[in-house]
C-alpha cells in the first residue's frame, strides 16, 4: 500500500458525519505525503472540505438529485474510472457506492465489512459493534485496520480570510465592539427530538442579554427561519438575528469570535468544535456524547439528562422529546456565566 499514488476517499452523507471524518483525511495525507488525494462528498457538505489542505481535488456525488439514475450513476463510475485511482477508502457503507468504485475499476477497494458488498471490497474491515466507537474512530478504524498508521483524532475547518473579511463587517454593522461579551446560540437540528424547546432558548437569550449584558447571535440556516422568528417574538430582549445570513465557512469564522457558543448536538455543534472556539456548551437528548460528542471536548461542556430512555435513541417521530426538555434554560444559564467568567 505504501506505492499508492493516487488515492479516493468516498465520504459520508451527512455534515457533522464528514467534520468527523476530517480526521481520517488527515491520517490518510499523513500516510502518503505525495499522493493525489481525492475526496467524493455530496454538494451540500462541500463547504466544509472547501479550504481543506489535505486534498488535492474534491468530487461531488449527489445520489438524490444529479446522479440520482442508473445513467448517471455510470457516468459518474466511468468519470473516476477516467481519474485511475489506485485505492478507494469507503467510509460510507453503502453498496451502490461500492459497485461504482467496482465499475470504476479501482483496485484496491477498502471499506467495512457488510453482506451486501463484501464481494465488491478487496479488503473488507470488520465492522465495529454497533455504537461501540465515537463517529471520529468508526471512519478511523478503517484505515487502521487497513495497515496505515493513526497519528491523532482531532477534527478540523479551515476558514479563510474572505470568511473572517465578512465576519468583521457583519459584527460591525450591528455595531458589536470588542470589548463585547459575545454569545451564540444555534436552536435548530437535524431532527425535531435533538431540538430544545423555543422557549428555552428565548428565555435563555433573554436571561444572557439582561443578566450578563452579552450581545446574543442567533444562528441557523433558510429552514431555521420560522424557528427563529419564534423565538425572537417570544423575547423581550433584542438579539441579533443571524438566521439564514450566515453560510457554513461564515458561521465557522463567526464561531472564532464568539465568547460562547451554545447548541444542540447538530452540525453547527461540530462546525464550531473544528473551528476552535473557545467555550461551547452542547445540548444532548436522544444521541450520545460518547458516538457524535464534540472531541477533543476540553472546551465544551455537555449537559444531558437521564430519563429512564435508552440512548442513543433513534426514534425520530418521539413527540415527548423529554429528555431535551429536561434540561431547563437556569441550568444553561448557570453554565453559561461559569464559562464566561473563567
Amino acid at each position: 500500500m505504501k506505492s499508492l499514488k493516487r488515492i479516493l476517499i468516498f465520504n459520508v452523507n451527512w455534515l457533522g458525519d464528514v467534520l468527523f471524518s476530517t480526521a481520517t483525511i488527515r491520517n490518510i495525507r499523513l500516510n502518503f505525503p505525495d499522493a493525489f488525494l481525492a475526496c467524493v462528498i455530496p454538494s451540500r457538505c462541500y463547504p466544509v472540505l472547501r479550504d481543506n489542505p489535505h486534498l488535492n481535488e474534491i468530487i461531488i456525488y449527489d445520489e438524490k438529485d444529479r446522479h440520482k439514475g442508473m445513467v448517471e450513476k455510470m457516468n459518474f463510475a466511468k468519470k473516476l474510472k477516467d481519474k485511475k485511482f489506485d485505492a478507494v477508502f469507503l467510509l460510507h457503507r453503502s453498496f451502490t457506492r461500492t459497485l461504482i468504485c467496482r465499475l470504476a475499476e479501482i483496485p484496491q477497494r477498502i471499506g467495512h465489512s457488510t453482506k451486501k458488498r463484501n464481494f465488491l471490497l478487496t479488503k473488507k474491515i470488520k465492522m465495529p459493534k454497533r455504537d461501540s466507537l465515537h463517529r471520529i474512530d468508526f471512519y478511523l478504524n478503517i484505515i487502521e485496520k487497513a495497515g496505515l498508521r493513526v497519528e491523532d483524532r482531532y477534527t478540523e475547518f479551515f476558514v479563510s480570510e474572505e470568511d473572517n473579511d465578512f465576519i468583521d463587517k457583519f459584527l460591525k454593522e450591528r455595531s458589536v465592539l470588542k470589548k463585547d461579551t459575545l454569545v451564540g446560540l444555534n436552536p435548530g437540528g437535524n431532527w425535531m427530538p435533538k431540538r430544545w424547546p423555543s422557549g428555552y432558548w428565548a428565555r435563555l437569550a433573554d436571561k444572557l442579554i439582561s443578566e450578563l449584558r452579552s450581545k446574543v447571535i442567533i444562528t441557523g440556516s433558510t429552514s431555521d427561519i420560522a424557528l427563529t422568528r419564534e423565538i425572537e417574538n417570544s423575547m423581550l430582549q433584542k438579539p441579533i438575528s443571524a438566521s439564514a445570513v450566515l453560510n457554513i465557512n461564515q458561521l465557522a469564522a463567526l464561531c472564532r469570535r464568539l465568547d460562547l457558543f451554545i447548541a444542540a448536538d447538530t452540525g453547527p455543534l461540530h462546525i464550531a468544535n473544528a473551528a476552535r472556539a473557545k467555550k461551547i456548551i452542547a445540548l444532548f437528548g436522544p444521541t450520545s456524547r460518547e458516538i457524535t460528542g464534540p472531541y477533543p471536548g476540553n472546551n465544551v461542556t455537555v449537559i444531558s439528562k437521564d430519563v429512564g430512555c435508552e440512548i442513543p435513541c433513534y426514534v425520530r417521530s418521539c413527540k415527548d422529546n423529554r429528555c431535551m426538555k429536561a434540561i431547563t434554560p437556569e441550568e444553561v444559564f448557570a453554565q453559561a456565566k461559569l464559562a464566561l467568567h473563567k
